[in-house]
């Protein structure tokens, strides 16, 4: 059974949904003024320092684990469709994953939709992992990783690496990726009465948000469900039993087995979408980081 504690990010989750419901002609900057509030469910990971830095003209936050390794670097993308969400928002949970790994991460603060539709995101990302790069760290020594839409940036970034020919990163770690900008998935149903907040409704529009005029839902670097997943890195992804996004993690994990990728798919049941961000305050969400770090330290050779 979930713990008390994990209740809060359901909680939350309910909140902003009743705040977006009451007010349906919302303007976009008061939502992301709304979905900024998502770190508030994570204790402060003690330890760590913060550090803003542009890479290549992309900004980003740097966490800093205390004694930790400097030339490892997990790449943290942030989820909210693309559209909300920000380094900031995210940065307590990517320095409980950087603590827990014992190396930096480099929070990305790409730019978002719809002033910048698909493949701004894509482009910053890869461009920050290049950055990395030049900066002296080999791209072995990288870990990519990201919740919502940045487990999609996460996955989508390793496969442009492949396709243009780059070195690629040790491993990949999605939390509860956002990956079907169709909508297909079954649990957009069956758990439409467990998920308070991430509903398809909310996610076509998104989607249609992100995509713009010239995207396609069925871009392989837009929706990675329709990528050649062959030669990518190991993944071990994390998933809530109760969030409509389910299946996303599912079937990207029944892909990448087809195609001979050493994949793990943790689903932890009774949680909601991106349960980690509950790092600190709630077990359920320590574990799946320590999991992910335990995977990504075999990978990075810590």
């Amino acid at each position: 059974m979930p713990t008390k504690e994990s209740d809060a990010l359901r909680a939350l989750y309910a909140g902003w949904a009743e705040r977006l419901h009451a007010n349906p002609e919302m303007g976009l900057d008061a939502m992301r003024d709304i979905f900024e509030a998502w770190h508030t469910v994570a204790a402060e990971p003690e330890g760590v320092t913060y550090a803003q830095v542009v890479a290549d003209g992309v900004p980003a936050i740097w966490c800093n684990p205390v004694g930790g390794a400097d030339d490892r670097v997990i790449l943290f993308t942030h989820g909210g469709g693309f559209v909300v969400g920000s380094c900031h928002s995210h940065r307590k949970l990517a320095g409980h994953l950087a603590k827990a790994v014992g190396c930096r991460a480099l929070v990305v603060d790409y730019r978002r939709a719809p002033e910048a539709p698909f493949p701004a995101q894509l482009e910053d990302s890869v461009k920050a992992f290049r950055w990395l790069v030049a900066q002296g760290i080999p791209a072995t020594n990288i870990v990519t990783a990201g919740d919502s839409a940045g487990g999609n940036l996460a996955i989508s970034v390793a496969l442009k690496l492949r396709d243009d020919g780059d070195a690629l990163p040790a491993a990949i770690l999605p939390m509860s990726p956002w990956l079907d900008m169709e909508g297909k998935g079954e649990t957009l149903t069956t758990n439409a009465s467990t998920d308070p907040l991430v509903q398809a409704p909310l996610l076509l529009q998104m989607a249609a948000i992100f995509l713009g005029p010239e995207g396609s839902a069925t871009d392989p670097l837009a929706n990675p469900l329709y990528a050649d997943l062959t030669g990518l890195p190991p993944i071990y992804m994390n998933a809530g039993g109760s969030e409509c996004l389910l299946s996303d993690a599912t079937r990207l994990c029944e892909n990448a087995e087809r195609a001979g990728v050493d994949v793990t798919c943790e689903i932890e049941e009774g949680m909601q979408h991106v349960y980690p961000f509950m790092a600190g305050n709630a077990p359920e969400a320590d574990r799946a980081i320590a999991n992910q770090a335990a995977f990504a330290r075999k990978h990075l050779g810590l």
